[in-house]
């Protein structure tokens, strides 16, 4: 088990010590997709550590994991040493009620709360999940947890961690971050706009004038975590300093599926209800935009072994001496054995969700409109099918200065 708040960097035998973060996106009902992902990380790293699958825990190998929206659930649920089997029970179980898409309920939902879906089923589960009482102190978690949130109060981001030297998570301040409850933290990363009403969190229960408004993380730039995780654990403001380097630190970023619209290769219409669609589209454009930046960022100062293709200038950035394969991936990669002089490790996991890609995956009887849509509770059987496929090219043998042995 990893004790919570470790910032030493050496080992008692003057090495230092390593690190591994998990970060993973948000994307409402695809969740799902992402936990067939760890399922498989699971599982690999039990059977790499000689440990029965049973007794094993992902927040036995990582020391801080990340998530926004539907991706702060699953953080959660690692930090607080939950099996992926349990993840899949309350996404599968309870799914249906936190996006009820009966007509009736949704009119009803407008009405009385000016959302798509009502939020107290949503907050009662994640209640019973993580624990009325249960907060961000240390002896709560396993590991390290890190959600992200719009005050929209302030109109800002708010990454708010269970970092016990952070600057506000002081245990002698009225308002330390750490006294929320971890349900309320998570539901205000998940509080979608118009599918959700915003979360109401008061710092100082006694000061009313420390209450804010938040909404989920998703409309920040760190739909996508892992960039903004890797800061904080380095960052000396943070109060971590964790080293980094190749062989220092490990950083997995585990994504939804993306799924850019685009125009369908049209010019907008020059009329007004043209333009009106098209403006539509822009918050998805931002959030997609940023979540391919936060990966570029991680992939420019890390190094990469695992993610798709960024674009055709870049390609996927792993290190190679010698051209991309698109046949075999691996061809020509520089040896792990080499140190390249990058801060950290670094794999992605993901997929665009574009009809092209799923029939290469071997997909093609998926219509992809059934797994791009974020509340869809109805093609979960799609969406793991989906995040299977991704999770079958996981070799974590890619990060192996980090596991105990390389025969996997």
């Amino acid at each position: 088990m990893i004790e919570t708040g470790i910032q030493e960097t050496n080992n008692g035998d003057g090495t230092v010590k390593q690190h591994k973060l998990l970060g993973i996106d948000g994307g409402g009902i695809r969740g799902v997709l992402a936990i067939e992902i760890l399922a498989r990380l699971e599982r690999d790293l039990a059977k790499a550590h000689g440990v029965p699958l049973a007794d094993f825990r992902l927040s036995d190998f990582f020391d801080y994991v990340a998530g926004t929206s539907t991706g702060a659930v699953l953080a959660a649920c690692v930090a607080r040493g939950l099996t992926t089997d349990e993840m899949f029970d309350f996404y599968l179980t309870d799914s249906h009620i936190m996006f009820d898409n009966r007509w009736w309920r949704k009119v009803m939902a407008m009405r009385y709360f000016g959302t798509a879906y009502d939020a107290r089923p949503l907050a009662q589960k994640l209640r019973n999940l993580f624990g009325e009482e249960t907060t961000l102190e240390p002896g709560n978690l396993k590991c390290l947890f890190l959600a992200v949130t719009r005050n929209q109060t302030t109109d800002s981001p708010w990454p708010i961690s269970s970092n016990p030297d952070a600057k506000y998570n002081d245990a002698s301040l009225e308002d330390c971050n750490l006294k929320i409850p971890l349900w309320q933290i998570v539901r205000a990363s998940t509080a979608a706009p118009l599918a959700y009403e915003p979360e109401k969190i008061q710092w100082d229960p006694d000061d009313p004038s420390t209450a804010s408004w938040f909404v989920d993380g998703g409309v920040t730039p760190y739909n996508n975590p892992t960039w903004l995780l890797y800061r904080m654990a380095t960052e000396p403001g943070y109060n971590l300093n964790w080293a980094s380097g190749e062989d220092k630190m490990l950083v997995i970023s585990v994504g939804t599926g993306s799924s850019p619209k685009g125009d369908d290769g049209q010019l907008v219409k020059r009329s007004v209800l043209g333009r009106l669609a098209g403006s539509a589209k822009i918050p998805g454009a931002l959030i997609q935009a940023s979540m391919v930046d936060q990966d570029t960022n991680c992939r420019h100062v890390g190094r990469c072994v695992s993610g798709g293709v960024l674009d055709s200038e870049i390609g996927d950035m792993i290190p190679r001496d010698g051209e991309m394969d698109p046949q075999d991936s691996y061809r020509n990669r520089i040896p792990l054995e080499t140190d390249l002089g990058k801060e950290f490790l670094y794999a992605r996991y993901n997929v665009h969700m574009e009809q092209k890609v799923l029939d290469d995956l071997g997909l093609a009887d998926i219509p992809v409109e059934k797994v791009q849509k974020l509340s869809a509770v109805e093609n979960i059987a799609e969406l793991r099918r989906v995040g299977k496929r991704i999770a079958d090219d996981i070799d974590i043998n890619d990060f192996a200065p980090f596991l105990p042995t390389t025969q996997v």
